[in-house]
């Protein structure tokens, strides 16, 4: 079954850290550039950070680099997203989702861009 599960998810507390996973299953996992994204309650879908499908590679919004990591692991079909310095702006349901190319030239940061996505996993910020 092609799939992608998101976990890590919680309530943490302003300052915290957090690791997100995204395990994949039921397609080459290798092949395939990730990405991250989330949405907050009323506000829209926005892109976190993306890793090529060999993982030499990655992109990140400007609003999330250097506190956001995302790590591929391709021998595990696992996805991570370290996320440093929460605050409770970050509040969001997070997404990992799968590149619509098999190994893509570059890493692909656009919504469109991906064409199979998790379930979502729920990441509240407390002050």
């Amino acid at each position: 079954q092609v799939r992608l599960v998101e976990s890590g998810g919680g309530l943490v507390q302003a300052g915290a850290s957090l690791r997100l996973s995204c395990a994949a299953s039921g397609f080459p996992f290798s092949d395939y550039a990730m990405g991250w994204f989330r949405q907050a309650p009323g506000k829209e879908q926005e892109f976190i950070a993306a890793i090529k499908w060999g993982a030499d590679s990655t992109k990140y919004a400007d609003s999330m680099e250097g506190r956001f990591t995302i790590s591929k692991d391709n021998a595990k079909n696992t996805v991570y997203l370290q996320m440093n310095s929460l605050t409770v702006e970050d509040t969001s349901v997070y997404y990992c989702a799968r590149d619509r190319q098999r190994r893509r030239s570059f890493t692909p940061t656009r919504k469109q861009d991906f064409n199979l996505w998790g379930k979502g996993t729920l990441v509240t910020v407390s002050s």
